[in-house]
């Protein structure tokens, strides 16, 4: 964990280590699953606690700087797994639902 928060118990520190926990139970699940459009949801809202724990005091300027790259990375990955407009080509969001 990139903080201690048994020495920093203000209510901040408190939810930056809860964000921070939750983020990685987030991770988790990104692995487990195989489903594309559940993965870009996930990878979605990981870029977005990463992105939120980037911009707190709580942490160090270079943890901050490492949630920021972090963030980027996994915006990335969310492009990647992202429904493709119709006409593209890769999978379509109505077919992984079994709409066609």
């Amino acid at each position: 964990m990139p903080m201690d928060t048994s020495t920093d118990t203000s209510p901040l520190a408190q939810a930056c280590g809860a964000l921070w926990l939750a983020t990685l139970s987030l991770m988790t699940a990104f692995m487990q699953t195989q489903a594309p459009a559940h993965r870009h949801l996930l990878a979605r809202r990981i870029a977005r606690n990463l992105g939120t724990l980037a911009g707190q005091d709580c942490f160090s300027t270079d943890c901050r700087a490492t949630f920021r790259k972090l963030a980027a990375r996994w915006d990335a990955q969310a492009e990647r797994f992202a429904p493709q407009q119709a006409g593209e080509s890769g999978f379509k969001l109505a077919s992984l639902l079994n709409l066609r």
